[in-house]
């Protein structure tokens, strides 16, 4: 239909027709009569295609509406017109009348078709709009349903966190307050460092008097007990090499020396530590073997140097009770002196003593090719730091631990690998360091599930596949041979 009636509208028939009626009426009195009827032939021609153009259009546009539509419009209009058209003039006024009852009958039929289906249209639209609203209730029940579960589901989550998170915040308010008074410990202890490097100055005059002083006092006392040569000849010589010393000095650099001694005790385990496990790795593969191996020479360190540190201050007392006078106790004179003279420290019979007592230890293994001396570096640093540790007031040393220990918070950090929900240490990656019984360095330790029943698997198995190397034999020998320090006077 669109397209008929747009080549109507294009064509300008009506605007032609319309020109022509024009022409005709200006000129129609000046024209003959055939004139005029030609005219109005052509006027009658353009009219008649017009007309059928609009019947097409009209028969295109009812089959478009469907088989029953536009029934009422041509019988109300277009019949009615053809009648009128085709219909004799002397019908007249019956034909009138006729024609106005079947247009009112039929009006008032179309009324009622139009009545009846708009109530059926409006009763079709409530039934899908109640279709519709059961629907959306439907998924709005299910909807509720949901949520109200996932709001239970919320719930029981948010009381678990919400004790957990009561248990961390505990943790960490102890956490927060054992640092603070950490820290207020280390704020007093640093006013009293700078008061200390206040008075250095000051003391260091007094000091070298005092050292001239007491040079001269010992030899003194020395000549007053040598009542001649021969009988200075039968003694034997002392074992200990007698350097001037700083009286008190001990006491007074004590926390400057544990500060620095905590700290390289920190050093060790980032640094020579793990050097250490890239060395044993390259001869080992399983890292917990790794682990326990610096562990253990970790302990057994810091056991050599306390038990050369009883040997030397035992040896020293020894010798400087001979000649000991001032006001200085016998007990400050050999702290004092063992500060002074630390490089006697016979660190090289301390690793011997270590690597011997790690070859006899049932809970690490080595392969047979090489030996712990590989690690000696870590070793010899270790015995250092400890017997250095004696020195001090009081004395630091490691916290001693088993594999299968309950795990403290306190004396240990879980290595990344630990499973965090376990109680138990399956074993200890790097000791604690004490003071008095109170952690001030926490280790590291590994915490797993059965880890006291794997050890004792371990322990058994190794125990029945231990073997010792020849070049384990070599060792052992070698490492029982008297050292410097308990054969004679310690090296300088």
């Amino acid at each position: 239909m669109a397209d008929g009636l747009r080549r109507l509208v294009g064509a300008e028939s009506g605007r032609v027709l319309q020109e022509k009626l024009e022409s005709w009426y200006r000129d129609y009195e000046i024209n003959s009569c055939d004139q005029n009827l030609n005219r109005c032939c052509e006027i009658i021609e353009l009219n008649s295609e017009i007309q059928g153009q609009l019947f097409t259009i009209l028969n295109e546009t009812s089959r478009e509406g469907g088989h029953y539509a536009g029934v009422e419009t041509i019988k109300t209009r277009l019949l009615p017109w053809l009648g009128t058209c085709f219909s004799c003039a002397t019908s007249g006024r019956l034909f009138e009348t006729n024609l106005s009852l079947t247009q009112d009958s039929i009006e008032k039929e179309r009324q009622l078709r139009e009545l009846a289906s708009n109530q059926t249209f409006q009763l079709q639209e409530l039934q899908e709009e109640l279709t519709s609203t059961r629907l959306q209730l439907s998924h709005v029940q299910q909807d509720l349903a949901k949520t109200q579960l996932a709001l239970e589901d919320t719930k029981t989550k948010s009381a678990t966190t919400l004790l957990a998170a009561e248990d961390e915040i505990v943790q960490l308010k102890a956490a927060l307050k054992t640092s603070c008074a950490q820290e207020k410990d280390a704020l007093r202890k640093l006013d009293r460092l700078n008061d200390y490097e206040q008075q250095i100055q000051i003391l260091r005059d007094e000091i070298s008097i005092l050292d001239a002083q007491k040079s001269v006092l010992q030899s003194r006392f020395v000549r007053s007990r040598s009542p001649s040569p021969r009988h200075s000849e039968s003694k034997s010589p002392s074992p200990l090499p007698l350097r001037s010393c700083s009286p008190g000095r001990a006491r007074r650099t004590n926390a400057s020396r544990r500060a620095c001694l905590v700290a390289r005790f920190g050093d060790i385990y980032a640094q020579e530590r793990l050097d250490a496990e890239t060395l044993l790795r390259t001869y080992i593969s399983d890292m917990e073997m790794v682990q326990r191996i610096i562990y253990i020479a970790a302990v057994e360190s810091f056991h050599a140097a306390k038990t050369a540190y009883r040997q030397f201050k035992i040896r020293v007392r020894d010798t400087l009770s001979l000649g000991h006078s001032g006001p200085e106790s016998l007990e400050d004179t050999v702290l004092d002196y063992i500060v002074r003279h630390e490089d006697l420290y016979d660190v090289q019979a301390s690793v011997n003593e270590v690597i011997r007592s790690m070859n006899i230890n049932p809970k690490i293994s080595f392969p047979p090719e090489i030996d712990f001396i590989v690690i000696s570096t870590l070793i010899r640093e270790l015995c250092r730091v400890a017997f250095s540790m004696q020195t001090l007031v009081p004395p630091l040393d490691v916290a001693f631990g088993t594999d299968g220990e309950l795990f403290s918070e306190t004396k240990y950090h879980r290595s990344f690998d630990s499973d965090f929900t376990a109680a138990l240490v399956a074993y200890h990656v790097w000791p604690a360091l004490m003071e008095n019984d109170v952690v001030i360095v926490k280790g590291e330790a590994v915490t797993k599930r059965g880890a006291l029943w794997s050890r004792r698997s371990r322990s058994r198995s190794r125990s029945r596949s231990r073997s010792t190397s020849p070049l384990l034999a070599h060792h052992l020998s070698r490492s029982r041979s008297p050292s410097p320090l308990r054969s004679g006077s310690p090296r300088r």
